[in-house]
């Protein structure tokens, strides 16, 4: 999809100029539906950098997740991803992993987009 959804975009610039990380949505992108809550770039980048560092192996590639500026290393401009966390492919009646992952969704790719979390089976 080259054309970006205004709306969507403008959806994820109240979640940075706010700084919250309770928007819940729902998007579809080629092979996937995901849901789960958006997130600002930087606290998202945070949070997957504190993953990576607790594991010994993955450590190495925390800080390229880390601060780059201000803006999320956005430069400035209108936001191009969606960062979802606590967020599950679903899967059928299942949302993957089953703990909630970290997501980065290009907003160009997404296809269609609701608000809200989907449910699914935990089990």
């Amino acid at each position: 999809m080259s054309n970006h959804d205004d709306l969507l975009v403008s959806i994820a610039e109240k979640v940075e100029s706010e700084r919250s990380n309770q928007m819940p949505l729902t998007v579809v992108v080629p092979g996937a539906v995901i849901t789960g809550r958006l997130a600002p770039e930087a606290v998202w980048k945070a949070r997957v950098a504190e993953v990576l560092r607790d594991s010994e192996r993955l450590k190495p590639f925390a800080e390229l997740f880390g601060p780059s500026g201000e803006d999320g290393g956005r430069g400035g401009g209108r936001p191009t991803h969606l960062h979802l966390h606590v967020a599950r492919i679903l899967q059928g009646s299942y949302g993957l992993p089953d703990t909630g992952g970290m997501y980065r969704v290009a907003i160009g790719e997404v296809s269609s987009w609701t608000l809200g979390e989907l449910s699914y089976s935990d089990g």
